[in-house]
């Protein structure tokens, strides 16, 4: 299991928060209790076996509802 944090570029309403954690925990791969959308610093931060899903489809479901990415950090947890 691998421990990813996203920075988003902004995060601008409350709803916003529950449409991007909504769809990371949609994704296969996730640790659905892992998922935290971090309102006030803008970012989400999530557990993912990296054998079934990459950080880069993780992001690409976040950008998919609008909310651009600034970087993406992983580590083992």
């Amino acid at each position: 299991m691998s421990k990813a944090t996203i920075k988003l570029e902004t995060l601008s309403c409350p709803s916003c928060l529950q449409k991007i954690e909504s769809a990371v925990k949609g994704l296969d791969g996730i640790d659905k209790n892992s998922v935290k959308v971090l309102f006030n610093s803008s970012k989400v931060k999530t557990n993912f076996e990296e054998d079934k899903i990459a950080i880069e489809e993780i992001e690409k479901a976040i950008e998919d509802l609008g909310y651009p990415i600034i970087k993406s950090k992983v580590s083992a947890a």
